[in-house]
């Protein structure tokens, strides 16, 4: 376990934070989720439409950027691979319970059940391409920043790294998962993306002083030092 982390568990914490997220993000996306507003936006008007996956997905973010502050680059690029091959042990799984025999007393009919974990697939393959060009991203930009600043201002790395990788993120996932597999019109998906851009970023601007206290916990509430890119 590394020296920056005292408590032991924390390393493993979250790990188990990310992966349950990334997961729990595949099952959920498929449904739309729609929030009123007090004023209207473009695209959005007075609504925030965004599938049901933004805030799994948004803990995943947080995730690897606490990930990357603790443990350096590669370590946090090694977190995002397993997370890429958990994406598949996933599908393998949900496809394996919808092709096994149902029982005649079963709660949940054969067709509801298939309808929506199978609706999962095209979520998946989604996520997958814009996982892997979003999550290196966030690893990347994250680390660059804390060389421009010579590990100081976290607060910038955090926000900067999943502003900009959340934007890349929503417009490969809702491309491929809503318009290329669901046929959604392309003014709807257009609408999806910002409403789903607008409440990571807000998520980011949120959790930023948790990432500050889960950092200073770690190190003993000492001032964040750096670490190198091993």
């Amino acid at each position: 376990m590394s020296s920056n982390d005292p408590l032991g568990g924390l390393q493993i914490a979250l790990v188990a934070l990310f992966v349950t997220a990334l997961v729990t993000a595949q099952v959920t996306a498929s449904k739309v989720l729609a929030f009123g507003l007090p004023f209207s936006l473009p695209l959005t008007g007075d609504a925030i439409i965004l599938p049901g996956a933004a805030v799994a997905y948004a803990l995943t973010f947080f995730a690897t950027d606490c990930y990357a502050e603790l443990y350096g680059r590669r370590p946090a690029q090694v977190l995002v691979n397993v997370g890429f091959a958990a994406n598949f042990v996933f599908l393998g799984l949900a496809w394996l319970a919808i092709g096994l025999p149902i029982a005649a007393n079963s709660p949940v009919p054969q067709d509801q059940f298939s309808s929506v974990i199978g609706a999962s697939t095209g979520i998946v393959a989604g996520s997958l391409v814009a996982y892997l060009v979003s999550q290196n991203w966030d690893v990347i930009v994250f680390h660059r920043i804390r060389e421009y600043t010579d590990g100081d201002a976290l607060w910038l790395r955090n926000i900067g790294s999943t502003a900009s990788s959340q934007l890349i993120d929503t417009v490969i996932f809702i491309t491929i998962a809503f318009v290329i597999f669901q046929g959604m019109p392309l003014n709807v998906a257009l609408g999806l993306m910002v409403g789903q851009y607008i409440f990571k970023l807000a998520i980011a601007l949120l959790d930023t002083p948790f990432v500050y206290a889960i950092v200073r916990v770690a190190r003993g509430k000492q001032k964040p030092r750096a670490v190198t890119a091993d």
